[in-house]
């Protein structure tokens, strides 16, 4: 009985994942424009056909119909497809390591993993919004300011809300200095509040040490990249979206933050 609840359960968030992922792409491509979401309904943006419901099951659709559009044969977007596989393989993480799913006789943290489940999703559309139009619509940044809020429950120890709090109001401050500073030399934001919402939220979310720790990784990474776009494009003044830096690394601290932490504090004999 226990494996078939166990099974159902992996079925269930990988099918869902899937859905939700499919729904993102409405919310990433609609929300920036300031569209409805639920009308008109998913249609062809060359032809204007509507999108049946056998062309809209999730990456299944994309490829029976080869990355087309069923009346008019228009390309569709390969991030289609991406982001419903990337939402359905967080969603999956998160239940194996938010509630600790692969370890026998532990107990479900349903709070942790639902929450930890929407802060991905949310994470996922903050990296594409700014990806595509260089802002972060101040939905996601309540959305993620809620989550973090309930997840207080989930330890409402002391300690953790200190660290909680820490994170909070540390990582917003730094960036908020660090774009300060570059606005007085520059004469321009260097950093954009929507980001500095989004180390904040995350802040709260992780606390101080794992938020610490993702951005460490963010740099790392972000800077790697960063320096390959710098020899292909010959702009030097071009723009980067920074939210798309930060994301991978606060997903990475999301996953396996605490338990980067806690290595580390048990080297120091902390532990």
């Amino acid at each position: 009985m226990e494996l078939f609840i166990k099974v159902i359960t992996i079925v269930l968030t990988i099918v869902l994942g899937l859905c939700i992922g499919s729904f993102l792409n409405v919310v990433i491509y609609r929300l920036p424009l300031n569209m409805s979401l639920a009308k008109p309904n998913s249609h062809c943006p060359k032809c204007q056909n509507p999108i049946k419901w056998y062309d809209n099951i999730p990456v299944i659709s994309y490829i029976v119909l080869r990355g087309k559009c069923r009346h008019c044969g228009e390309k569709i977007s390969l991030r289609y497809p991406i982001v419903e596989l990337l939402n359905c393989l967080l969603w999956f993480l998160c239940l194996l390591v938010s509630t600790n799913f692969i370890i026998p006789n532990n107990d479900m943290n349903w709070l942790k993993f639902i929450c930890s489940c929407f802060i991905c999703s949310t994470l996922i559309c903050i990296f594409f919004t700014d990806l595509d139009h260089h802002e972060i619509p101040e939905i996601f940044e309540l959305i993620l300011l809620i989550l973090g809020l309930v997840l207080l429950l989930d330890d409402p120890s002391m300690k953790t809300i200190m660290l909680k709090v820490f994170g909070f109001i540390g990582a917003g401050g730094l960036f908020f200095i660090v774009n300060l500073i570059f606005k007085l030399i520059k004469k321009r934001d260097g950093i954009g509040f929507g980001d500095v919402e989004l180390v904040s939220t995350m802040g709260l979310i992780l606390g101080g040490y794992v938020m610490i720790f993702s951005l460490i990784i963010s740099c790392v990474v972000g800077s790697i990249i960063l320096l390959i776009l710098l020899a292909i494009n010959k702009n030097k003044d071009k723009e980067y979206p920074f939210a798309t830096i930060l994301v991978p690394g606060l997903l990475i601290g999301l996953f396996v933050g605490n338990y980067v932490i806690d290595w580390y504090m048990s080297l120091l004999g902390v532990m």
